[in-house]
């Protein structure tokens, strides 16, 4: 078994630079106090604001990676607090999704769902190396062992992410496996790999980045929000056709990794916003825009794909951070992290 000293070492290797410490906070002490002040409440939960206030692994995994982005300790430690003591319910290791202020018991899904897994994960494991907090790593290193054996699986050669532990197999489902592409953390996997060593982990990220540029369904050629791999890949039964506001996050994952080439971005960012439409939802089935995603935590991903693929610098307007809702929110900082870390010649 790894010495603690060695498994830092080598987590400290595989991380970039800038996040392997927190000296320099890629997100401003202003911008942290405006998203704590509207989203964190003063027992540790991230507030989905639209969705009627609920909490979710989800959210409790963004406000943990932004603390730490921000080189906030103290709210790192409330958020996680909060979602070891409140999610972290299940015997396999992964936090129940759904936390419901108006309901009792809170809980009230228990289903697991793996993005908020892999975030709480990854957020955990930078806070712990960058802030030499043995007990973050192992508190990741317990989940990441439960994501690699409750939801990384093998069908038709492929190595696939299961949203979560139950209800989305070829055992659960007729049209199984499902996924939702948008869980595809990819920044996430080496960091997994550097806490639980698998080759599932490199062979998840090679076979989703391979996915992604096969999922261009109807007129609009955009991936579904869940998609069935029971044969070909196609939308999945029991659930709108649509590319919804998720999905967004994928072209942001695939940057914010660098993973895919300029090309890939480059038809991902002329599908979202096709004949200079604004960005908006799509029904798949017939192309057509249904809501706008006029929020500039939406927008500010056409801008970070047009830096990438040709240098173009960022509007101040979508440098200008006043949150309203939670999730662009959350997304515009995630964005702006990458930017100032990767692309700071675009702002």
């Amino acid at each position: 078994m790894k010495s603690w000293l060695s498994m830092l070492f080598t987590l400290l290797m595989l991380l970039p630079a800038s996040l392997a410490h927190a000296v320099e906070p890629s997100i401003h002490e202003d911008e942290w106090a405006q998203y704590r002040s509207r989203f964190l409440d003063r027992g540790g939960r991230i507030i989905d604001n639209g969705n009627r206030g609920i909490s979710h692994s989800e959210g409790q995994g963004y406000g943990m990676l932004l603390a730490f982005l921000a080189d906030n300790r103290a709210d790192f430690e409330l958020i996680w607090r909060f979602t070891r003591n409140e999610l972290l319910l299940r015997d396999d290791g992964l936090a129940a999704w759904k936390w419901d202020p108006a309901a009792q018991p809170h809980v009230t899904d228990v289903n697991s769902a793996t993005d908020g897994d892999l975030l709480i994960a990854y957020a955990l494991a930078l806070a712990g190396s960058g802030w030499d907090n043995r007990d973050y790593v192992a508190a990741a290193t317990r989940i990441a062992k439960s994501i690699l054996r409750e939801t990384v699986v093998r069908h038709a050669g492929k190595t696939i992410l299961l949203p979560g532990a139950s209800g989305f197999s070829s055992q659960d489902r007729d049209d199984g496996p499902v996924i939702n592409p948008s869980y595809w953390i990819f920044e996430a996997f080496p960091v997994m790999n550097a806490l639980v060593p698998s080759e599932a982990w490199g062979r998840l990220s090679t076979d989703g980045l391979q996915l992604m540029t096969q999922l261009q369904f109807g007129p609009a050629q955009l991936p579904a929000e869940w998609v069935s791999l029971r044969s070909a890949p196609r939308p999945a039964a029991g659930f709108e056709r649509i590319f919804g506001y998720n999905s967004v996050r994928i072209p942001l994952y695939m940057a914010r990794a660098r993973v895919g080439d300029t090309a890939a971005l480059a038809r991902l960012r002329a599908a979202l916003a096709a004949e200079g439409r604004p960005m908006a939802t799509v029904d798949l089935s017939t192309g057509r825009p249904l809501q706008p995603l006029t929020d500039r935590g939406y927008m500010i991903i056409l801008s970070l794909l047009d830096c990438i693929t040709d240098g173009t610098r960022v509007p101040e307007t979508m440098q200008d951070f006043q949150p309203d809702l939670y999730f662009p929110a959350t997304l515009q900082l995630l964005a702006l992290s990458f930017l100032r870390e990767e692309h700071a010649a675009c702002l």
